[in-house]
């Protein structure tokens, strides 16, 4: 296997693997839930770590220019978007990030949007410094046309609840588990009443590397002068190259008033993230183009596959084809599978999906179906979801 070609290995390695994916489960569990893939790692990141590892060069973190360097490299040539790197910050992970943040830009008690369903580590957060959850839901109006995404935000909604003296906005973007992306009008209104209403937006642009090439992702600090004046983008490398367990993750800002703020975070906040996980991250941004591309062709190839194979076998469960990522959400409605369709999936066909209650209280008939994985393991969890029926 090469960057070019990049393969899933076989079941039998992946047993052998010691994250919580693989280990959080009895071994005659399929497990599809967790968000990590199951593709190797790039070579530029591979090298990067045995270099260090190597070299006992396993200490301190220290300045790494190279990753806001290699970070800029990376916007300017996917989505030409031109960085101050002197606002590029280092943090342990996309979750610390957000939460040091909010730390900054709010206080206990304030009231913060999200809109639901949306990655589950969202509500611990929020619960973690204290604050009142507002959630406007997104809409799902059925479409079957696989080029649009069903889900829409009413954002004649999200103006009333800006209005109503919310202090942030947690926006995941592309969004999780909907793999979809904001289209540029959608960030220029959020962005003004952002401004109009005094909210500041914290956009989780994890998956952003992860965006199929059909679609456009636009960073919410490339809309505009005003997406800059209300806005943070916390992102990381660990999704885009399945390196979650480094530990690094970046807090970006592009404004001189935003930076003053961010600088109140402790230091610490950088000395949390890990040496290796700064320097694979570096080296993913600078030179794992080559990895992602073909990560993304297989992604955007699995995505099909699951609903053809939903189609074939499963007709009456409906979902989508996501725009970015590589988790799939399924409504088993039609299924009558109880009240926690993933709990009984386990129990009976012995595959473990995330609950879709998790998300948020109206997707309970929901699972999200992780399908970074090979095209064996994908059909084989069809199978044993028509087994438990």
């Amino acid at each position: 296997m090469s960057d070019n070609n990049v393969v899933a290995p076989s079941l039998s390695e992946l047993l052998t693997h010691s994250s919580e994916k693989w280990r959080g489960f009895a071994a005659d569990v399929l497990p599809l839930p967790v968000m990590e893939m199951d593709f190797p790692i790039a070579q530029p990141i591979r090298d990067v770590l045995i270099e260090m590892v190597n070299h006992s060069d396993l200490g301190y973190l220290g300045p790494v220019p190279e990753l806001a360097d290699g970070f800029a490299a990376f916007c300017a040539k996917r989505w030409s978007w031109e960085i101050d790197k002197s606002q590029v910050r280092i943090a342990a992970d996309v979750g610390v990030g957000c939460v040091e943040v909010l730390r900054v830009f709010t206080k206990p008690g304030d009231r913060i949007l999200i809109n639901s369903p949306v990655y589950q580590n969202f509500y611990n957060w929020i619960n973690e410094v204290k604050l009142e959850k507002v959630d406007v839901p997104f809409v799902n109006s059925g479409l079957q046309n696989d080029n649009v995404n069903p889900w829409s935000l009413d954002l004649d909604e999200v103006e009333k609840v800006y209005a109503s003296g919310i202090k942030a906005h947690l926006l995941c973007s592309p969004h999780n588990p909907l793999g979809r992306i904001y289209s540029r009008e959608e960030l220029t209104r959020i962005a003004d009443m952002a401004k109009k209403y005094g909210v500041t937006v914290i956009s989780d642009e994890i998956h952003s590397p992860l965006v199929f090439k059909s679609h456009e992702f636009v960073p919410f600090l490339a809309i505009s002068d005003t997406a800059r004046e209300v806005g943070v983008v916390v992102t990381s490398a660990s999704k885009g190259w399945n390196i979650a367990g480094l530990k690094s993750a970046l807090i970006v800002s592009q404004n001189a008033k935003i930076d003053e703020v961010l600088a109140l975070m402790p230091l610490a906040v950088k000395f949390r993230s890990s040496i290796l996980g700064a320097f694979a991250s570096a080296a993913a941004f600078k030179d794992g183009g080559v990895w992602l591309d073909s990560v993304l062709k297989t992604l955007e190839e699995n995505s099909i596959m699951v609903r053809d194979l939903l189609s074939a076998k499963l007709p009456s469960v409906k979902t989508h084809l996501p725009q970015s990522s590589y988790v799939s959400w399924l409504d088993l409605t039609s299924l009558n599978l109880g009240e926690n369709p993933a709990q009984t999936l386990l129990e009976r066909g012995k595959v473990a999906f995330n609950a879709g209650h998790m998300y948020g209280p109206q997707s309970s008939q929901f699972v999200r179906l992780n399908y970074a994985t090979s095209p064996t393991i994908l059909t084989e969890a069809i199978d044993r979801i028509v087994k438990s029926l």
